[in-house]
């Protein structure tokens, strides 16, 4: 063997044993997918089949009834002049039975009373839906992630869209999520005095009818009521523990339009629901909503068309739960 043969053999040996770079490979580090709040689930939709309606069946054959689902391009095209998708709806939703387990366990879950979603199809003939994940679910509410009821409402939810786009999957998103001890909720308690001639139920419609009074001029709607008392806690026999519950979806046109251009997924949280309550025995008001920091934080908002209507509607509803708790 000739010793330039032997050389070359020598060097090939002292290679093989350190790699073929020389040098010991690095091993790959696992990047586990950042927890998320809110969920995009979407399917190829060129022939039109899958519709807001379509959606909206198979979330009812479940026990996902569909209190609200509203066509937003037809308000936007007739205020703004122009749509930003094919297709644009927000929808409400909810399940009596696991809504009434969880605001047992926690009466702020109002202020997920109901669900909510967006449906959007965007250019590449992709229908989407986006609602809450489970993490967004239990870091909103303060209900612990791995609750069996809040578990069971988030199966049921993926259920529902599995069923509307069988061939549907979930989009991988990489927010930055809040501080996941933060609720980002508003709260707020009110001491009332009702009158001797004045029954409780005459009370909280004339305080309702305020409320919607300082709202409705500001540009605010509200496309759904929900007496949670009667049409969820009477069912169930719990009767003893409030005056009344009630709930109320709030929606800005001049809000939802700006920032559904570049987040149309923020429909998981708006509408956003509103919540009252009397605890029997007391003579406070307990009051609350979400906070627009859960759309801005986890959906990573910077941009100002979107922050500066979100922050300002609600300073509005603010204010205007002020002047009525005065």
């Amino acid at each position: 063997m000739s010793n330039i043969y032997k050389f070359i053999l020598g060097l090939f040996l002292v290679f093989s044993m350190f790699g073929c770079n020389g040098v010991k490979e690095t091993p790959k580090v696992e990047v586990k997918p950042k927890i998320q709040d809110v969920q995009v689930f979407r399917s190829k939709n060129d022939d039109g089949k899958i519709t807001p309606r379509s959606i909206e069946r198979e979330f009812d054959k479940i026990g996902l009834s569909v209190p609200g689902n509203n066509d937003m391009n037809k308000p936007f095209k007739t205020r703004f002049g122009s749509v930003h998708y094919k297709t644009y709806n927000l929808a409400m939703f909810i399940n009596n039975e696991l809504t009434y387990k969880l605001l047992k366990k926690s009466p702020k879950f109002g202020a997920l009373t109901p669900l909510t979603m967006s449906i959007w199809q965007d250019k590449d003939g992709y229908i989407n839906v986006s609602t809450l994940s489970i993490n967004g679910l239990s870091r909103a509410s303060g209900i612990p992630v791995d609750d069996v009821d809040l578990v069971a409402y988030s199966v049921l939810v993926k259920k529902g869209l599995h069923m509307a786009m069988p061939n549907g999957e979930f989009k991988v998103l990489n927010y930055d999520t809040p501080d996941r001890n933060k609720t980002f909720g508003m709260s707020f308690v009110a001491e009332i005095d009702i009158a001797d001639d004045e029954n409780m139920e005459d009370f909280i419609d004339d305080f309702e009818a305020e409320f919607e009074g300082e709202l409705e001029p500001l540009g605010f709607l509200l496309p759904n009521y929900t007496n949670v008392q009667e049409e969820i806690f009477d069912d169930y026999g719990y009767k003893d523990k409030y005056d009344f519950y009630h709930t109320y979806s709030i929606c800005k046109f001049d809000v939802i339009y700006p920032v559904s251009k570049l987040h149309p997924e923020a429909g998981a949280w708006a509408p956003c629901s509103f919540y009252l309550y009397k605890n029997k025995g007391e003579s406070k008001i307990h009051m609350g909503f979400l906070g627009v920091d859960n759309w801005i934080k986890s959906l990573e908002i910077k941009d100002k068309e979107s922050m500066i209507p979100l922050k300002e509607a609600q300073g509005m509803i603010v204010d205007a739960i002020k002047d009525i708790a005065d």
